[in-house]
């Protein structure tokens, strides 16, 4: 089988776990024998570009000619089996889509955000969800809002993209719906069930669980939908060390945030970045990782690497959270405030557990409000013994590579087989 895996990698300057899944899948299907052709593009590339170039990257979300140009001759060249596209922007463009069903090649794509309604892909603005755009033609209120890239002019640009491409993102043969939460996503946007699967991403198996750490390790990206200011409210409404150490990893604006929370309380300790030994590490000094994000996260890569080192979540009940921890409800409408979040979850656990924590498989899920994160916090430290071998049992079952990799080679193959007609 021969697959061409088309990617924009986001600026190496700011970590993406997209990237990382996307490196990792190739390396995971060349393994698995299948003879991957990348074609990929970078962010980094366009400060050295010549004038010429960097003079059609306005229009490069909408049709980017070079890139079509080189995706029909390599096409061409090896007739691939699939188009497996993962982020088109800038470089590449959603148009790849029309250049391989041009060559007769169908398309998977596996959506790591909600860009194809909303310009920033976060459903997230001035600290808040924000659907504003969804059902519109035009995403005027994100030119409003200057959504994308801060700039009215960039978020006019991508609203046109998306306006012009909701065709094109009709016509994909099969999606990949990380989690349920995406899957709901899709249909919203027109996609029959039959053309969404969902399967998750993978991370490498760590080997046998260490035996259970103290504690909550946060481990994100420090900045506000990603929650680490709400973490922080709920963990001072406990005294001093009545938790055990709240470790913190990553970088980002709110960083000052929390080095003040570490230099205010010895319980609070700040990380920094860390390289993969040290993800590792701070993952084993933990009892409970803990997921705190504001806004609909598509598949936290710190939930599943929780997972298969035995750690239970302590996650808010938004995006693919739920999912991710064996606690979803199905069909969730995206747009369900906090309180219907708490209401909705309440009483998951049975009736030992606390109104407004919903027990999962693998963790605990809660609103994501300061109160509730905070009432969750003893509970979940107290439960965490109780939950580790799910926690891993879940990991293998449902994300372990050879899992994934092998639900993937079987979505390839039946695209394979019958492509969806353009």
């Amino acid at each position: 089988m021969r697959i061409v895996v088309a990617h924009n990698r986001y600026r190496e300057a700011q970590p993406s776990g997209e990237n990382t899944i996307v490196d990792s899948e190739i390396a995971q299907l060349t393994a698995a024998g299948v003879e991957v052709l990348p074609f990929i593009r970078s962010s980094d590339e366009i400060p050295s570009m010549s004038k010429a170039a960097k003079a059609l990257l306005p229009i490069s979300p909408i049709w980017a000619p070079r890139a079509q140009h080189d995706l029909s001759r390599l096409l061409t060249e090896h007739r691939p089996d699939v188009l497996h596209l993962h982020n088109p922007y800038p470089l590449i463009s959603p148009w790849v889509v029309r250049t391989a069903h041009r060559h007769g090649v169908p398309v998977v794509q596996t959506v790591h955000n909600y860009r194809q309604v909303c310009s920033s892909g976060i459903y997230f603005r001035d600290g808040v969800i924000c659907q504003d755009c969804k059902g519109r033609a035009l995403g005027v209120p994100a030119i409003k809002h200057r959504c994308y890239r801060d700039s009215a002019v960039q978020s006019a640009l991508m609203a046109t993209t998306l306006a012009v491409h909701r065709g094109t993102w009709r016509s994909v043969d099969r999606y990949i719906a990380l989690t349920s939460a995406i899957a709901d996503h899709l249909r919203e946007y027109g996609i029959p069930d039959e053309r969404i699967v969902v399967k998750p991403n993978s991370v490498p198996d760590p080997g046998r669980p260490m035996p259970l750490g103290d504690g909550f390790l946060y481990m994100a990206r420090l900045s506000p939908e990603k929650g680490v200011d709400l973490l922080l409210d709920a963990w001072r409404r406990h005294p001093v060390g009545a938790l055990g150490t709240l470790r913190i990893a990553g970088d980002g604006e709110l960083r000052p945030l929390v080095e003040a929370a570490a230099a205010e309380r010895p319980d609070v300790v700040y990380l920094g970045q860390l390289d993969r030994a040290g993800v590792q590490a701070a993952v084993e000094a933990s009892a409970v990782v803990i997921v705190a994000a504001m806004w609909h996260d598509v598949l936290p890569t710190v939930i599943i690497e929780a997972l298969a080192s035995g750690r239970p979540v302590l996650g808010t009940a938004l995006g693919g959270i739920p999912y991710l921890v064996g606690a979803d409800a199905p069909h969730e409408p995206a747009g369900t405030g906090p309180a219907e979040i708490a209401s909705a979850v309440a009483g998951g656990g049975g009736s030992a557990m606390p109104a407004g924590i919903g027990l999962g498989e693998a963790g605990w899920v809660v609103a994501p409000e300061p109160a509730a994160l905070a009432a969750a916090l003893p509970v979940a430290r107290a439960g965490a013994s109780g939950l580790t071998l799910a926690a891993r049992a879940r990991y293998e079952r449902i994300f372990h590579p050879d899992v994934v990799t092998k639900q993937l080679i079987d979505v390839y193959a039946g695209l394979a087989r019958t492509p969806n007609p353009v």
